[in-house]
């Protein structure tokens, strides 16, 4: 494992670039007028600035897990791609969306209440995560199976089997409301197939090499949303 402060280097690299191209995606291509946009990133940069700050503190081993986004298996690498592809356009339609005026012109202006609603959905989700990584130390930015990785059923492990999954699924749900765009919201959509595509690959994976997976599957029914699948 790295070093510490190697891990804190990284990690604020790592931070500050992508919070750079967010920025880019959104203001670039759209307004530096767009609110929806700024409020959203703002929220972003406060709640990745404090998930950086208390698992540096709290556990850089796992830290040092998100850090690593190098696949090694063909069909993690095309979600990769395939999130990536989805990712990018999206925001940027949604800076355009805001510039051109899209939505107001073809449906009607997303009212602020749903706007502030699916911002707070969208921290919602990005909270659901960060407990998944509170409650489990492996929960690695690759899918891979580590010497002494346990299963966890705990926390929101409890319900669902990748409660991971759900945040990021509503987060990108709710992304296109709190950026005040109903265009983008098939584009963002696309991102659950591709997090479902992801979630039975890296089952299949854990049902091989992790001991115990395939009894807490029996004993957690749903996957991905709860009463649902």
């Amino acid at each position: 494992m790295r070093e510490p402060n190697s891990v804190k280097a990284r990690a604020a690299r790592r931070t500050v670039t992508t919070l750079l191209v967010l920025a880019a995606l959104l203001f670039v291509p759209g307004s530096f007028r767009f609110w929806q946009g700024w409020l959203f990133f703002l929220l972003m940069a406060g709640f990745w600035t404090f998930f950086f700050i208390d698992l540096l503190k709290s556990d850089p081993g796992l830290l040092e897990r998100r850090l690593q986004k190098q696949e090694t298996e063909p069909e993690q690498k095309l979600f990769q791609r395939l999130f990536s592809l989805i990712t990018f356009p999206a925001f940027i339609l949604a800076g355009l969306d805001f510039r051109f005026g899209w939505t107001r012109q073809r449906f009607a202006e997303v009212p602020l209440r749903v706007v502030v609603a699916a911002q707070i959905v969208v921290v919602a989700g990005y909270w659901l995560v960060f407990w998944v990584m509170k409650t489990n130390t492996f929960a690695a930015g690759t899918i891979q199976v580590e010497i002494g990785q346990t299963v966890i059923s705990s926390g929101p492990y409890a319900r669902v089997r990748h409660p991971m999954y759900t945040g990021m699924a509503l987060t990108a749900l709710a992304i296109p409301l709190a950026l005040g765009s109903y265009v983008t919201l098939p584009v963002f959509a696309l991102m659950v197939p591709v997090l479902v595509y992801r979630l039975v690959h890296e089952e299949k994976t854990l049902r091989r090499n992790l001991p115990g997976y395939t009894e807490y599957c029996r004993r957690t029914r749903f996957r991905l949303v709860p009463w649902v699948w």
